[in-house]
């Protein structure tokens, strides 16, 4: 049934995302929940997609070319020049700090936020001197912790490109997000780490919608499909990444937990080599920015200078 708000629509909503297949499937999802919410058929909400920078590089990794600014920054314009009404992320590709312009209006329920890792059943059985593909420094640190003995090498582009990469030898094993992956109907693909023993990324597995924080007539259609659940524990791993001080350099891996309004983050940071890592908890109230913040202070506090050089938060 349509609400006030929905009845003021005089044009189609316009969703900006990147045109990649794991985007254009987090732009679907967000507008059948959409639709669904107000009671609106398909062509109540337009794509509008763009190929981002961070798609058109594929042979650096992407700290080396702009960090994550290079997903949002052709969205941002558009937001900001009106192009688009809203936008879809996978914010764990979100800056931490964000133009005061714009708001994270909300974030859909959270989907798997393990890793998976394609090419062997476990960590333990990949084969002595093996080759991991990827170009995240969280995955390459936790794994060189675990596999001093493995070697590293850079591995860019989509899950299709980064499987045609390991098909085609350029690395041994490689780790994918389980949420990618069930998204785009990658059934069965690889192997799930338990993510007790394999902490995720920041803000893995979850969808943001990002809209002019002015545009309260946009952020109200938005909350309807807003997870207050999903949207503290993402605030608090963001609120975690402003506190390390973190950029894209910065090797980080979070797990957060839920129970009657209490969060707890485990963290850990690593060096970029793997050799040394320090983890820490904290729990603290749902919305607390402070909690997050205790929590990077303490594991700064406690981090070796090897690892601390890499984050330019206080400890």
């Amino acid at each position: 049934m349509n609400t006030p708000v929905t009845q003021q629509l005089a044009r189609p909503l316009r969703l900006g995302t990147r045109r990649s297949p794991l985007a254009m499937a987090q732009a679907y999802e967000t507008r059948e929940r959409l639709c669904a919410a107000h009671g609106w058929g398909e062509d109540a909400i337009e794509l509008v997609p763009v190929t981002a920078s961070g798609d058109k590089v594929q042979d650096r990794p992407l700290a080396e070319i702009g960090g994550k600014a290079l997903w949002t920054k052709e969205l941002d314009a558009w937001l900001l020049g009106g192009e688009i009404d809203f936008a879809v992320h996978s914010m764990k590709d979100v800056e931490t700090l964000r133009p005061a312009e714009l708001t994270i209006a909300a974030v859909l329920p959270r989907a798997d936020v393990r890793d998976v890792l394609v090419g062997a059943s476990s960590i333990a059985a990949i084969p002595p001197g093996a080759r991991v593909g990827t170009s995240a420094p969280r995955r390459a640190a936790q794994m060189l912790h675990a596999r001093p003995d493995l070697t590293v090498v850079s591995f860019r582009g989509n899950v299709a490109t980064r499987l045609a990469k390991l098909q085609a030898d350029e690395a041994d094993v490689t780790l994918l997000a389980a949420a990618g992956l069930q998204r785009l109907g990658e059934h069965g693909v690889g192997h799930p780490l338990p993510e007790t023993e394999w902490l995720p990324a920041p803000a893995q597995g979850a969808i943001g919608i990002e809209c002019l924080a002015a545009r309260d007539d946009v952020r109200a259609i938005l909350a309807a499909i807003d997870d207050r659940p999903t949207h503290d524990a993402i605030r608090a791993e963001r609120a975690l990444l402003a506190g390390l001080g973190g950029t894209c350099h910065s090797p980080i891996a979070v797990l957060t937990s839920a129970d009657a309004g209490t969060l707890t983050l485990r963290a850990a940071i690593y060096s970029p080599d793997g050799t040394m890592r320090v983890e820490a908890t904290e729990s603290f109230a749902a919305g607390d920015d402070q909690g997050p913040a205790r929590l990077a202070h303490r594991l700064l506090a406690e981090a070796p200078e090897a690892i601390r050089v890499h984050f330019h938060g206080s400890a």
